[in-house]
């Protein structure tokens, strides 16, 4: 429920606090004065679109401040890392340059975020919810949703994911013989290359390095017969000496245990140098070669380079890539093969499609029939005995027989007047009854609908006398479950509030300020007298306003008591 809304430079509104009780809040007040700003101020600290004309002209920036009850949405700030204490605080900064900023409980929160957070607290009712009512595309929709079918919309999704992707498989599969011969042909070719040059994994870093060898191979043996000749050359050579130093350091150490530490270094050092001057002599040994093999290295290289340039691949990529090119090569070659396997297994699914596509038509039908009767006993409360209500379904005709959506094309017709036949909304529905039929699919669907607080933006457009007065029940009925509000013109829906909001506007020192007041029962008179003659409030007026008034009590008292 939705207890307090702050709102600060937003539009003609400099500062307002307004608290909202439970049951059936009202607004009211003048064409113009703001009561619209106050829903879009609540549409923008739910996530909704923002731009920087809401911000108050002269203005920094606009706020706007809610607190909820928690109930409800308890998981989702725990799953999405929002710490609540005792109520939920939304706020919704918008600068002056049109940027704008998102907190939930005082954390940072995203737009998105608090879009899918509104889902859980507020259901709001534009004036544009008529035409959507019109658009037929959505009528499958809204009777999925009354039926909660997601089950049956879960299992025949993905029957039908797994029909698109075989169909897409069997495509790839059915080319033209032109075509399946000239990928075969430059498959083949690739292969023929690729195999041929038996491509190993690493070979190219190796080869670098011997070709670099090879093309010092001078120097290196220069500097290694040197070493060399150092280490084992003539008869004063530094393996020697070590051998002769660990001898007699040896002999002392025989003499004196002192020594042995130094004997075995010495030693140690001997059998080093040795092992060293070896690994000199073999790497030497290893330097002989011929100008044949630099040829080889120098052409193998030059192939692989030739290579990774044509395919745009390295050598790892290369290997690959022939394992693809074989895989591709096989599919063609045995494409049709596969297509006759493959075409039986996608009749095979179609089968399963159409199995679950009837399960969901089924449950389809069954949700219709408990659809048209809650909307026609809602409507004939709402001053439309005549109406009649029904969900038409058509086979889809597609070559299949059913889409994405299952084997129904759905709409919703109906008739509102006796004697006429069932027909488009969008043919038969005056405004007035839009607005109805409107309200009465919205109080069917609030039964099954999480939310707490329904926000009604003139539900009253082309309504009048009884249907305004039937119109102003029905929202009391659906705000003993749950928190409504309402903007509205009409004194009929006025005089049922729980609550009555009255905005005003006035000019202070050449700008326009609009303000939020809350209205006691001489208020409430007064406004309904206002509502129903203007500016000339009268005696008579005031006395027809209180009469009305008493009959709401009244009428509220009854159902409240029935409830």
């Amino acid at each position: 429920m939705l207890n307090e809304l702050h709102i600060e430079n937003i539009a003609v509104i400099e500062r307002a606090d307004i608290s909202f009780g439970k049951g059936f809040n009202v607004l009211t007040g003048e064409t113009g004065a703001g009561k619209s700003i106050v829903i879009d101020s609540i549409g923008a600290v739910l996530g909704e679109r923002v731009s920087r004309e809401l911000v108050r002209r002269g203005a920094e920036k606009g706020v706007v401040t809610a607190v909820f009850d928690l109930e409800g949405c308890e998981t989702w700030l725990e799953d999405n890392g929002f710490e609540a204490e005792d109520e939920l605080i939304l706020q919704r900064r918008i600068s002056a340059d049109g940027k704008s900023s998102c907190r939930i409980c005082g954390m940072p929160a995203t737009a998105a975020q608090m879009k899918e957070l509104a889902q859980l607290l507020v259901d709001i009712h534009g004036q544009n919810d008529g035409r959507q009512l019109m658009d037929e595309s959505r009528h499958r929709e809204y009777l999925d949703r009354f039926g909660a079918l997601e089950a049956e919309l879960k299992d025949y999704s993905q029957a039908y994911g797994t029909y698109v992707e075989m169909k897409k498989e069997l495509g790839s599969l059915q080319m033209d013989e032109l075509e399946k011969a000239r990928l075969s042909e430059s498959l083949s070719y690739q292969i023929d290359e690729l195999e041929r040059a038996s491509l190993k994994a690493g070979e190219y870093d190796g080869l670098c390095s011997r070709r670099d060898l090879l093309r010092n191979s001078e120097k290196l043996r220069e500097a290694l017969d040197q070493a060399i000749e150092l280490l084992d050359g003539g008869d004063e050579n530094a393996v020697s000496m070590l051998q002769n130093a660990a001898y007699y350091t040896g002999k002392a150490a025989a003499i004196s245990g002192e020594l042995e530490s130094a004997a075995e270094s010495i030693n140690s050092a001997a059998y080093s140098v040795t092992d060293a001057l070896e690994t000199l002599r073999d790497f030497r040994d290893s330097l002989d070669f011929s100008p044949e093999e630099y040829d080889q290295l120098e052409s193998r290289i030059a192939l692989l380079n030739r290579l990774e340039r044509k395919y745009g691949r390295d050598e790892e990529e290369l290997i690959t890539y022939l394992a693809e090119c074989r895989n591709r090569l096989d599919d063609i070659q045995y494409a049709d093969e596969r297509s006759a396997k493959l075409e039986k297994q996608l009749k095979e699914q179609a089968l399963v499609c159409r199995r679950e596509a009837k399960k969901l038509s089924d449950s389809r039908r069954a949700a219709a029939e408990k659809l048209e009767k809650n909307i026609v006993t809602q409507l004939r409360e709402l001053n439309m005995p005549s109406v009649r209500f029904a969900v038409e379904f058509t086979p889809l005709e597609t070559e299949e027989g059913f889409d994405a959506s299952g084997a129904d094309r759905i709409r919703f017709i109906m008739s509102a007047n006796a004697g006429e036949e069932l027909g488009r909304i969008s043919r038969i529905a005056s405004g007035g009854e839009l607005s109805r039929i409107m309200l009465a699919m919205k109080n069917v669907f609030a039964e099954k609908d999480p939310v707490s607080t329904m926000i009604f933006d003139e539900i009253d457009t082309g309504v009048s006398g009884i249907a305004a007065q039937r119109v102003g029940e029905k929202l009391f009925s659906v705000s003993m479950g749950k928190q409504v509000m309402c903007v509205t013109h009409l004194p009929q829906i006025a005089a049922m509030a729980d609550n009555h909001y009255l905005i005003s506007k006035e000019e202070r020192n050449g700008r326009t300020y609009t303000d939020v007041s809350r209205l006691d029962r001489e208020g409430r008179k007064r406004e309904l007298a206002r509502l129903h003659g203007g500016d000339n409030i009268t005696a008579l007026t005031l006395a027809s306003a209180e009469e009305q008034l008493e009959a709401a009590d009244r009428y509220k008292a009854q159902r409240l008591g029935s409830y």
